[in-house]
């Protein structure tokens, strides 16, 4: 075992395996440490093969395995499994399980299986801690339902630390509630905890949220002055995007200028955001380009200043990035939606005609856009980036974006007057945020959209952002 153990750790997987082949009989023990052993060099293949053979597993090896799941990205194989666990009656979850399942959930925005592995806890009595504590609070957030992050931080005073203070005001920022995040951080000092690095991140992130430049600027002098925080370029990235966020460009220039260490992509990033919203185009340009720069592989910065340009008609200049995108091999990732229902996760990417209501889907489409004319709505043809005069195929394109498609399906799935969650894996479209935000008001709906940089809350024709994000 010690053998098996010892070239595991060190990846000779190899000779772990010789060991355990040719050893005398094994136990759970080697089984497991071989099983983490393929989990840890990311051998995908070996690890469901050996996990397959193994003529019986306790909590270890589920563990491994669906940890495995979450930290490479398969959130839904990470549930699968843990149902199979259920299932096979081999051995109870216990709290290390339900942190990596309920991480999983977290991700994939899925309210209604977060609820049944909270009452799954509550029922089987597994012990909170704080790591449990935090996954939960985390969950709720991400699934839009942040009264669920509130309250399992206020039941949970006894097992308060650092790190479920972060993930309650983590939870507030990306939810848009800035003003909560600020309160819940004096409340944090005035009970004595120490906060760390990334409770300034997140706090620095509200404020940029939430408009508050003053106070963004204590906090970020208060990092160092109060706490003995030295700022790294995540805090520098998000003054730059406070800033940016307020029309403020000379003083995010400054910031920039200042910064003792080499802008990353997500600085430039917050420039050229802005300087879209504020049609800056020359700047946005200059941006653009060392966005590019810091990061040649994502997609994200070519797309963001093609944006630039073709907002500025400049479609010889967006055929210029395109032409520069494929020349460095960077193929830009889908848009996909997705809507859970009953526990089911049903995702839609842009065109999609694959789901199983896919006719119902898209009569309801159909009546989306009816009602959208009949309201005086106007698509936002800017938002396609394509040189093509035809106006009525450029209105096509915006119909069928997956957010939409995904919201025809909550609409016909859903009872009259009950929320829609949608999580959207990029930045959601101008068109498609101008387009929800009245049919939230048409429909009644509380809609509810997770993207790649916040949660928006589309309810009454407004938007949580400020139609800022």
């Amino acid at each position: 075992n010690g053998l098996i153990h010892a070239y595991s750790v060190c990846g000779m997987l190899r000779d772990a395996r010789k060991v355990f082949d040719y050893g005398p009989e094994v136990d759970m023990i080697a089984w497991n440490c071989l099983l983490r052993g393929y989990a840890h060099v990311r051998d995908a293949g070996a690890l469901r093969e050996f996990f397959a053979r193994m003529p019986a597993r306790d909590s270890v090896s589920w563990n491994t395995v669906i940890a495995w799941c979450v930290v490479n990205g398969e959130h839904e194989e990470a549930v699968a499994v843990f149902r199979e666990m259920l299932a096979s009656n081999e051995c109870q979850p216990d709290r290390v399980t339900l942190v990596s399942v309920i991480s999983a959930i977290a991700y994939l925005g899925a309210l209604a299986q977060g609820l049944w592995a909270h009452a799954y806890v509550c029922r089987k009595e597994i012990e909170v801690d704080e790591k449990l504590s935090s996954a939960l609070i985390n969950m709720y957030s991400k699934c839009g339902f942040i009264e669920g992050s509130v309250y399992v931080f206020e039941n949970s005073c006894a097992l308060r630390s650092v790190d479920t203070w972060n993930a309650m005001l983590a939870g507030f920022t990306a939810s848009g509630c800035s003003e909560r995040a600020l309160d819940l951080f004096a409340r944090m000092e005035s009970s004595g905890f120490m906060p760390n690095k990334i409770t300034f991140n997140s706090l620095l992130n509200a404020c940029s949220h939430g408009g508050f430049v003053e106070e963004g600027i204590g906090y970020f002098e208060r990092m160092t002055n109060s706490y003995s925080i030295e700022p790294d370029i995540a805090h520098y990235g998000c003054m730059v995007d406070l800033f940016c966020r307020a029309g403020l460009f000379e003083k995010a220039e400054e910031m920039i200028q200042m910064m003792p260490m080499e802008p990353d992509a997500a600085v430039w990033k917050a420039l050229v955001g802005a300087c879209r919203t504020y049609n800056n185009f020359e700047l946005g340009k200059k941006a653009g380009h060392r966005l590019i720069e810091a990061a040649p592989n994502d997609h994200a910065g070519y797309v963001l200043l093609s944006n630039i340009y073709a907002l500025d008609g400049n479609w010889k200049g967006v055929h210029k990035v395109r032409k520069l995108m494929l020349d460095c091999g960077v193929q830009k990732v889908p848009g996909s939606s997705s809507i859970e229902l009953d526990g089911v996760i049903h995702e839609f990417i842009s065109g999609d005609k694959s789901h199983s209501r896919k006719r119902d889907v898209y009569e309801m489409l159909s009546e989306i856009c009816q009602q959208l004319k009949i309201a005086g709505y106007a698509p936002d043809t800017s938002q396609v980036l394509l040189d093509i005069d035809d106006e009525d195929v450029k209105e096509s394109s915006l119909a069928l974006h997956s957010e939409k498609l995904a919201l025809a399906f909550g609409l016909i799935s859903t009872a009259p007057g009950t929320p829609i969650r949608i999580v959207k894996n990029l930045r959601v479209c101008g068109d498609c945020h101008n387009a929800i935000k009245l049919l939230s008001k048409i429909y009644g709906r509380c809609i509810i959209v997770r993207d790649a940089n916040r949660f928006h809350r589309f309810r009454e024709g407004s938007c949580s952002c400020g139609d800022y994000w």
